[in-house]
């Protein structure tokens, strides 16, 4: 075999070892920020031009939240934000409006307390979704409902309290910290004749 068959059989080699290592490269990348970021993932590639745009921004996120000074709450904080939750929760009942901005609030005050920017929802939004992929489309609801002010009504103000409950939970941490209950039900009958005397 002569001297330039070799070098074209050794340039080949390498460029086939190459676009393996490459494939090989890209589809690892794939996988972990399919599981870093779960259905994020799956958001992100539904309102991307392609995969490519969807998975640099979604290391972007990383990038710059590696960059935060992120904090746990003291407990004393903790214990605080939960029994303000508790009230948020309570006030449901008679003013399900106020308690959903109530919730969107406390949750407002407990980033900021843990040390997330506050530079507008869409960055809010990218920003939890590193750590809390999992209930951040749930904020977007929650957030896209509150938008909504006086068109949305009580069911979906009660979708709103909850998605910002799994939100706040997840932010205060631990698990344990914010009991586990249904947003209180409302008595519309007791509604409708308030409305009927007003």
């Amino acid at each position: 075999m002569s001297t330039a068959a070799i070098v074209i059989l050794v340039v080949v080699l390498l460029a086939v070892l190459f676009a393996a290592g490459w494939f090989l490269g890209g589809q690892a990348r794939s996988r972990r920020l399919r599981n870093r970021f779960g259905p994020e993932y799956d958001h992100r590639l539904e309102t991307a031009e392609n995969r490519r745009v969807a998975e640099r921004e979604l290391a972007e996120r990383e990038k710059r939240h590696a960059k935060l000074s992120l904090r746990p709450l003291a407990d004393t904080a903790r214990a605080h934000y939960v029994e303000q939750w508790t009230r948020v929760q309570e006030r449901f009942v008679d003013a399900p409006r106020e308690a959903v901005a109530g919730a969107e609030d406390l949750v407002h005050t407990v980033m900021r307390e843990r040390g997330y920017p506050m530079e507008g929802f869409d960055q809010q939004a990218a920003d939890l979704s590193v750590e809390h992929a999992g209930v951040v489309d749930g904020y977007r609801s929650a957030h896209e409902i509150r938008g909504r002010d006086g068109q949305a009504d009580t069911e979906e103000l009660r979708t709103a309290l909850v998605h910002y409950r799994e939100i706040f939970r997840e932010l205060v941490g631990p698990a344990d910290a914010v009991p586990e209950q249904r947003a209180p039900e409302i008595d519309h009958h007791r509604q409708d004749r308030e409305a009927h005397h007003a």
